[in-house]
C-alpha cells in the first residue's frame, strides 16, 4: 500500500497550496473545493474506521482554515486506509487519488 504515501505528498501538496493563496483566489472558488474535498476525505474515513456509523460533516470554519482542514482529514484517511481490509482500502485509495487530482487541478 505504498500509493497512500502518494494520497499523503498530494494531501500535504494541496494544503499547502491552500493555505500560500490569497483572500481573493480562496473567495473565487478554491476554499469550497478544498472544503469539498476535505469533506470527502473525512467521510471515507469515517466509514472506513467506523462503518455501521453516519459519518459527521465536516463544519466550515472558513476559507482560511480549509488548508489545515485538507491536512487533518487526508492524514485521518491515511491512517483509515492502513487498518482497512486490503481491498477495500485499495477501492479509496484510487478513488482518493483521482479525487485529490482534480481538486488540485481545480485551485491551480
Amino acid at each position: 500500500m505504498s500509493d497512500t504515501n502518494a494520497l499523503h505528498a498530494g494531501v500535504e501538496r494541496l494544503a499547502g497550496r491552500l493555505r500560500s493563496l490569497p483572500q481573493r483566489r480562496l473567495l473565487a472558488g478554491a476554499a469550497a473545493e478544498g472544503l469539498d474535498t476535505a469533506r470527502w476525505l473525512t467521510w471515507r474515513a469515517q466509514l472506513l474506521e467506523f462503518p455501521g456509523r453516519e459519518p459527521y460533516e465536516l463544519p466550515d470554519d472558513g476559507i482560511f482554515t480549509v488548508g489545515d482542514q485538507l491536512a487533518v482529514a487526508g492524514h485521518d484517511l491515511v491512517a483509515a486506509l492502513a487498518g482497512a481490509d486490503r481491498d477495500r482500502a485499495d477501492e479509496v485509495l484510487a478513488e482518493a487519488l483521482e479525487r485529490m487530482e482534480r481538486a488540485a487541478k481545480a485551485v491551480g
